[in-house]
């Protein structure tokens, strides 16, 4: 198996505070990698790393099966990236943009610029300024800048920030693309974990500086458990009639009116009519099942109780 990109017990500190510690991560040739974390977890630093712009306090980077160090100049040839908000010469327009990016990073294929604005749809706008863009068309163009020099590794943090509906669903397409019939390793950082869901091959999972979680999306959709989301009124008085006239005994409370039932022997109506005869108020019933967001907010929530428990020991 080619790995891309490997990382060993990366680490990073700031001021001696380790933002990013012992990071074990490995990204195959041609998938799509989600990168996810909560705000603040290390994701964009060690995104930094992997390009150079930060450099590590320990550990090692691998890229193309070769270490990253600092002359790695022809590595980042065949690399392509947009970390934070991209900045761009603002009185020139997109596609001088993407001239001068063509310059600094030796590529000379003038083709590749059209095309590149033609993947992320920015067309028609030849002659207006970069400083007239839209939020969602400046997060267009730093796609554009990323994937124009054609790298085998493109590197994006937040890719669809900015973007509307539309455009979510056409960068979702184009990511596919890219990895599906082009080879391109993709390393997406996002938030948005139900686009994640839809496109991840595997996902990263990162909190409190260290990777918790790097297992394949199929793994996770194996998981996948079926269940019954009662929303009532009466929490109380449904669980007593789950228990007592149902025989339900595996649920579970989520909060003060969510019910999640795991039962597979009773049926979504049969629940529903038991509850009514015993004048219980449904407000809604539906089946369910669980979501790459629930599994990471599980994994987060176990970590923060872990590393709470572990602060509250040292003292």
């Amino acid at each position: 198996m080619t790995y891309i990109v490997t990382t060993n017990r990366l680490t990073k500190s700031f001021d001696g505070k380790e933002v990013v510690s012992n990071v074990n991560m490995k990204i195959r040739k041609g998938e799509i990698y989600g990168f996810l974390g909560p705000n603040g977890a290390g994701k964009t630093t060690v995104l930094k790393m992997l390009t150079n712009l930060v450099k590590p306090t320990a550990g090692e980077i691998r890229i193309f099966q070769q270490p990253l160090a600092p002359s790695s100049y022809e590595l980042f040839k065949r690399m392509g990236n947009m970390i934070e908000y991209p900045i761009f010469y603002e009185k020139l327009t997109a596609r001088e943009n993407l001239e001068l990016h063509c310059v600094y990073m030796g590529y000379h294929d003038k083709r590749a610029i059209g095309e590149a604005l033609e993947m992320v749809n920015l067309t028609n706008i030849d002659n207006k300024p970069v400083k007239n863009f839209s939020l969602g068309m400046k997060q267009r163009l730093g796609i554009a800048r990323a994937l124009v020099t054609k790298p085998e590794l493109l590197l994006l943090d937040e890719p669809i920030n900015g973007l509307d509906p539309v455009g979510i669903k056409e960068m979702r397409s184009l990511f596919q693309v890219l990895s599906k019939e082009y080879g391109t390793t993709l390393l997406i950082s996002s938030h948005i974990l139900a686009e994640i869901e839809q496109i991840a091959d595997t996902i990263g999972v990162i909190s409190n500086g260290r990777l918790i979680e790097q297992v394949s999306m199929e793994s996770i959709r194996g998981q996948n458990t079926e269940y019954i989301e009662l929303v009532t009124t009466n929490r109380n008085k449904a669980v007593t009639v789950l228990e007592y006239n149902l025989q339900i005994k595996n649920f579970k409370i989520v909060d003060d009116n969510i019910i999640r039932i795991y039962e597979t022997g009773v049926s979504q109506s049969a629940i529903s009519k038991t509850l009514i005869l015993h004048d219980v108020e449904v407000e809604a019933i539906n089946k369910r099942t669980t979501t790459l967001e629930e599994y990471f907010l599980r994994l987060i929530r176990e970590d923060n109780a872990n590393t709470q428990l572990l602060t509250s020991r040292s003292y």
